[in-house]
């Protein structure tokens, strides 16, 4: 078994070297997977507060702070409310069990933890109690009421937990970062010494309310997962995660069934290719001319494009990473109906023949974007063969892109908006994957295309894109165009004055008149 060391003199880390190769390393503890990560400085960077804990330290990497150090005298209060309690708990005897398990309980961290065991056990029995009854309070389940009215100042905290109030917030917010995580095997055994009937059942249960409230996406009781299955998640994180995120078989069983149906649309008539091929050659015919007259036009205005595109070129390199779609505005505006669904991210998809959307239902408040930003983080950690998450937020990042979207969305059903204003909520998604590389998730690029492809194709648009096209870009030829055209109009102007031509056209006019009656 590897055993942690602090940091401390070259001799000791010899001492311990030696010793942890003469006892030998445990295959299971090299096994373990990492499973709580370090956010990057550059996503951090981004909005700190989002993924820095502001109240409440879970788990050894903020557990020295001094900004957070306030909160250890609650979380004291709270253990010591739980030993009084459970008379037969001592937590001195989970302490020595972790002891003992220190290599595991290590080997979920992605950072090096400058614990020695006995502190780290300590921090883990302090952390799960607390995180426990916030739970317990939070879903209310099996209390008496004059429960928390006895435990002194922690219960006047951890009732304002259940109400809509700044610590409510707080202590969620911190609950659901990613580098605030303890993993879920040490809630479990710190539980089963608070329960003498099912204690898993009854975590379960409070980990599964806990989550469906949580979750921005709305999670049906269909995608809930069974106790067993839940408990096995590795973190509180990682299970919300597991709720909204379809698992990679699901989204490899869409893509298959997707070039499926694509073979059978493949399948075209004999009629269709030929009618297919007639339209093809008569829309040759009439294109290349045109393109042809359109490049002689434009070949004045390409000196300034260039310069143009030289100008904006670090401008346009970040475009290009940014997700293409039509905002719900435009969309809207082509006839487009947004149609919310109760199944996750698998039922994303665009109806082309009913010009319909189908959307999750989202559920912002003020916690939705820290669990949001820490759910792209963790799945980025993840490194997963789709990141279906990520692509889910620059999907609604592309959609709501102002105040209007949003609106369109909620009177749609599918965004519940809870923040101040409808600006807010569509600023929300904005710059939480600024970090991310462009992801391809297909159930869902199969949607963006198909909604890209329904809007290209509209006749308005079209209209507008080819006049943008041909008239903008042509502009210097029109503006030579209409200089001579006025130069000419005012030469006229000026030789009619002088010659006076009213009466020469009245003349022209007669004599025109005369010669048409006699060779009639």
């Amino acid at each position: 078994m590897i055993k942690q060391f602090n940091r401390s003199t070259g001799q000791e880390w010899v001492i311990h070297i030696k010793r942890t190769l003469d006892e030998g390393i445990d295959d299971e503890d090299v096994g373990i997977p990492v499973c709580i990560f370090s956010v990057p400085k550059a996503i951090v960077s981004t909005k700190q507060e989002a993924y820095i804990p502001q109240l409440v330290a879970i788990g050894p990497y903020h557990h020295r702070r001094v900004e957070l150090f306030e909160m250890e005298r609650y979380k004291l209060i709270e253990a010591e409310r739980v030993q009084k309690k459970y008379q037969n708990i001592r937590f001195s005897e989970i302490v020595e069990h972790f002891e003992e398990n220190d290599a595991s309980i290590r080997a979920c961290y992605h950072a090096y933890l400058d614990f020695d065991r006995e502190e780290l056990a300590w921090t883990f029995v302090i952390d799960a109690s607390f995180l426990l009854g916030c739970l317990r309070t939070f879903i209310d389940i099996n209390e008496e009421p004059s429960r928390n009215r006895s435990s002194s100042s922690l219960a006047d905290m951890v009732n304002h937990f259940t109400k809509k109030t700044v610590i409510h917030h707080a202590i969620l917010g911190d609950m659901v970062m990613l580098e605030n995580q303890i993993p879920l095997f040490v809630l479990r055994e710190v539980n089963t010494y608070f329960h003498y009937e099912n204690p898993d059942e009854a975590l379960a249960m409070m980990l599964l309310k806990f989550c469906k409230h949580a979750s921005p996406i709305k999670i049906v009781d269909g995608q809930q997962h069974v106790s067993e299955e839940c408990l096995q998640k590795k973190h509180l994180l990682d299970l919300i995660y597991c709720m909204v995120a379809p698992k990679f078989e699901d989204i490899e069983r869409e893509i298959e069934e997707s070039k499926e149906g694509k073979e059978k649309h493949e399948e075209i008539g004999c009629f269709k290719k030929t009618w297919k091929s007639i339209m093809s050659f008569l829309c040759f015919i009439i294109v290349v001319p045109l393109q042809f007259l359109i490049r002689i036009l434009k070949s004045k205005a390409v000196k300034a494009a260039e310069i143009e595109s030289v100008s904006g070129f670090n401008d346009a390199s970040l475009l290009i990473e940014e997700l293409s779609i039509p905002s719900a505005t435009k969309l809207s505006g082509i006839g487009v109906k947004f149609i919310p669904t109760k199944g996750g991210l698998k039922t994303i998809r665009f109806d082309k023949p009913r010009g319909a959307f189908y959307l999750p239902v989202v559920n912002l408040d003020d916690n939705s974007e820290v669990l949001l930003r820490n759910l792209v983080a963790y799945e980025a950690s993840l490194a997963p063969e789709c990141t279906v998450f990520t692509r889910y937020v620059e999907l609604m990042s592309g959609i709501l892109d102002k105040k209007e979207d949003v609106k369109i969305l909620r009177d749609s059903g599918i965004v519940l908006n809870r923040l101040k204003s409808d600006e807010e909520a569509a600023n929300l998604w904005h710059g939480i994957t600024k970090c991310m590389k462009l992801t391809k998730v297909p159930i869902l690029d199969k949607a963006i295309e198909e909604a890209n492809s329904y809007y290209s194709n509209y006749w308005k648009v079209r209209m507008s894109k080819s006049f943008k096209k041909y008239v903008y870009s042509s502009w210097p030829v029109l503006a030579f165009l209409a200089a001579n055209l006025l130069i000419l109009l005012s030469a006229l102007e000026a030789f009619c004055s002088v010659f006076g031509c009213s009466k020469w056209e009245a003349n022209h006019s007669a004599d025109n008149l005369a010669r048409l009656w006699r060779t009639s």
